[in-house]
C-alpha cells in the first residue's frame, strides 16, 4: 500500500509542477514588466 500512496505522490507533484509551470512563467513575465507591480508578493 505504502508503494501505491508513493506513485500518486509522485504522479501529483509532477502534475502540480507542470500547471503552475506556466502560471510562474507568466508572472515572472508581468512582474518584470511592471517591475513591483501588483503582481509582486513577498
Amino acid at each position: 500500500m505504502r508503494t501505491i500512496a508513493d506513485v500518486f505522490r509522485t504522479i501529483g507533484s509532477a502534475v502540480a509542477t507542470v500547471v503552475t509551470l506556466p502560471f510562474r512563467l507568466v508572472a515572472k513575465l508581468f512582474g518584470g514588466a511592471s517591475r513591483g507591480g501588483r503582481t509582486r508578493r513577498a
